[in-house]
């Protein structure tokens, strides 16, 4: 109990300095998601940004459960299944950028923990204009390919995020 208590408090020394920066940006996260797997190994990240402010790009991110975070892009070349680092995405106003299985995602490299069917943890996503944005990740079943949606297990962050389940500064 007192690991969890811990870990809690590190997830929201992250989450409440990068959701302030949101509201102020016109940049907010929805649907975030990822699938179930083992400590030590790589998880994905799959969510849908919406930019109500100026152009910006996504240039990285950080989350508590990882030891690195990275944006990649799935793609097929020749009829072979490929994947490869992107250093950053426009996240044009207006324009939904939808990270997704099969395109753009993001790695969770070096897994601290293993993330279950249920859990809830944080992403703060770095925006080159915009700075820090949070986002609550929720964990699907190990073969999801899409999130589902309802009541969410685990750990919540109800204070921080808003009631359409987005952080930041919702439309």
């Amino acid at each position: 109990m007192k690991g969890l208590r811990v870990w809690l408090l590190r997830a929201m020394l992250i989450v409440l300095p990068a959701l302030a920066s949101a509201q102020q940006t016109g940049i907010w996260v929805q649907s975030a998601w990822s699938r179930a797997v083992m400590q030590g190994g790589v998880g994905v990240v799959y969510l849908t940004i919406v930019n109500g402010g100026g152009p910006d790009r996504l240039v990285g991110a950080t989350s508590p459960v990882a030891a690195k975070v990275e944006i990649h892009e799935s793609f097929v070349e020749n009829g072979v299944a490929k994947m490869r680092g992107v250093a950053a995405l426009p996240v044009e106003p207006g324009k939904p950028l939808s990270l997704a299985p099969g395109g753009y995602h993001m790695m969770l490299m070096g897994l601290n923990q293993s993330l279950a069917q249920g859990d809830v943890f944080p992403i703060v996503l770095e925006f080159e204009t915009a700075g820090r944005v949070a986002a609550a990740v929720t964990v699907q079943a190990a073969g999801s390919s899409a999130p589902i949606h309802g009541r969410i297990s685990g750990m919540h962050m109800e204070g921080l995020q808003n009631q359409d389940g987005t952080f930041g500064k919702a439309p």
